[in-house]
């Protein structure tokens, strides 16, 4: 339960009142944001979604300031939404918020454009500190993954190459489910092939990238800029 923690205007680099739309399916969490972020002054909460299509289209009709947006969402999920939110809005700042703490989700979410990655179960005073980071300007990445993403991007070479890594349009299909954290089964069922075709595509994928695992690879394409 996220507790409140009220953070004043002098607090805030920025006293402005910045909108914020909320994108989370479950009620009772939406409910606790809402409250949580409607006592904040400089922060009012303009509209509110359950679903990726529906947070598109009501961002696309509010334009709000600061889009807090959660990954497991019905229909399009929160990766895919933020990059249609960023690519229409590009001045407003997204910040994620999820169970998740896998490195290659991380990644995914913060290569959708969006500024921030929060952990749900987070205090209110860190989620405060972590909208306020990504209005202003910067960049936020709770502390729980943030040396474990570090250490992925260490294990890189700078001077890899896109030509040096040949993927098939097959292979490029499983490497963007990859990229988004779906495990073998997941991709089977998305791209309509068996668990063990989508396996064998996933090791050849994790062989052509000379990566060690499949957040190795998927770090690696962000990277490369190949998904």
């Amino acid at each position: 339960m996220l507790a409140v923690t009220a953070i004043t205007p002098t607090q805030s680099k920025t006293s402005q009142l910045k909108t914020i739309l909320i994108v989370e399916d479950d009620p009772m969490m939406q409910l606790g944001l809402k409250h949580i972020l409607n006592q904040q002054p400089h922060l009012t909460v303009v509209a509110q979604a359950v679903n990726g299509n529906e947070a598109v289209s009501v961002a696309l009709q509010h334009q709000p300031d600061i889009v807090l947006m959660d990954i497991d969402l019905p229909g399009i999920d929160g990766i895919a939404a933020a990059q249609q939110i960023k690519a229409a809005l590009p001045n407003t700042r997204i910040l994620m918020l999820t169970h998740h703490s896998n490195p290659t989700q991380v990644m995914a979410a913060l290569s959708s454009g969006a500024h921030g990655y929060c952990v749900k179960g987070t205090n209110a005073e860190q989620l405060l500190l972590a909208i306020a980071t990504v209005q202003e300007g910067g960049s936020y990445l709770d502390s729980k993954i943030a040396d474990c993403v570090l250490q992925n991007l260490k294990t890189l070479p700078d001077n890899c190459a896109n030509d040096d890594i040949k993927l098939t349009e097959r292979e490029m299909q499983v490497l963007q489910q990859l990229v988004e954290g779906r495990s073998n089964k997941q991709i089977a069922a998305q791209l309509g092939m068996s668990v063990h075709t989508a396996k064998g595509h996933v090791e050849m994928i994790l062989a052509k990238f000379e990566a060690s695992d499949r957040t190795h690879a998927a770090v690696k394409a962000l990277r490369l800029g190949l998904v």
